[in-house]
């Protein structure tokens, strides 16, 4: 997000103590929170465990995508800045979100993005088979399909996240918020850069479909079931 916010440290610190008060007030959860929370020592190892644990399977065990997903965090800091910003947004944005810790356990929409960071950054070191695990994966578990090669900005929050389809050369900047079933997708009738450009601040409603290379202006609202 542009404006200043809270540092990662201090994200973390937040959500270590809402993990602590809700331990007590809710005892069945108790394992759940230690190990997703409260056994990590820092912001970026809770979101690899919690994505890893997701998107691994039989084949592919979440320890090895635990591996890659720390190794992009620790070769780009702006994955992890972009992390952060994303869950603040969803805090800030969302009227259903009471605790910073909501989204990072349980929004599909928070998982699929930080999914995708690790994706990008796989998919711009050449990495393209894995960067499609992630892609293929993500779409399995949690409905949201972004292609590794799409640019996002920061401070990006998809709501319930739900049949969410973003295509190869999409562009979404900062500060853009996404419900559930819009497509970002292309009018199948050209090749190249054929996919929309989002702007910073756009609010796309819930199953909006924008087509082809367009540019959504600043702060525009697309409305609910429209198509651009």
């Amino acid at each position: 997000m542009n404006k200043e916010g809270p540092s990662i440290k201090e994200i973390w610190l937040t959500i270590q103590e809402e993990t602590e008060k809700r331990v007590k007030a809710e005892p069945v959860l108790a394992s759940f929170f230690h190990s997703t929370i409260l056994e990590h020592d820092s912001f970026s190892s809770a979101v690899a465990d919690l994505i890893a644990n997701d998107l691994g399977s039989s084949s592919v065990q979440p320890m090895l995508l635990r591996s890659v997903i720390k190794e992009a965090f620790n070769s780009s800091e702006k994955i992890l800045k972009g992390t952060g910003s994303d869950l603040l947004a969803a805090k800030e944005r969302d009227p259903a979100c009471k605790y910073l810790s909501e989204p990072l356990l349980f929004f599909k929409g928070f998982k699929a993005l930080q999914s995708h960071r690790v994706a990008s950054w796989l998919w711009n070191n050449s990495r393209h088979t894995l960067a499609h695990y992630f892609q293929s994966r993500s779409s399995e578990v949690y409905g949201v399909d972004i292609h590794p090669a799409a640019k996002l900005g920061e401070g990006i929050m998809i709501d319930h996240g739900t049949g969410v389809v973003i295509g190869e050369t999409s562009v979404i900047e900062d500060n853009v918020s996404i419900f559930q079933g819009v497509t970002l997708g292309g009018t199948g009738k050209e090749d190249g850069d054929r996919h929309p450009k989002v702007k910073e601040g756009v609010l796309l409603s819930a199953s909006s479909t924008v087509l082809g290379n367009v540019e959504i202006g600043k702060n525009a609202k697309v409305a609910a079931g429209s198509v651009v």
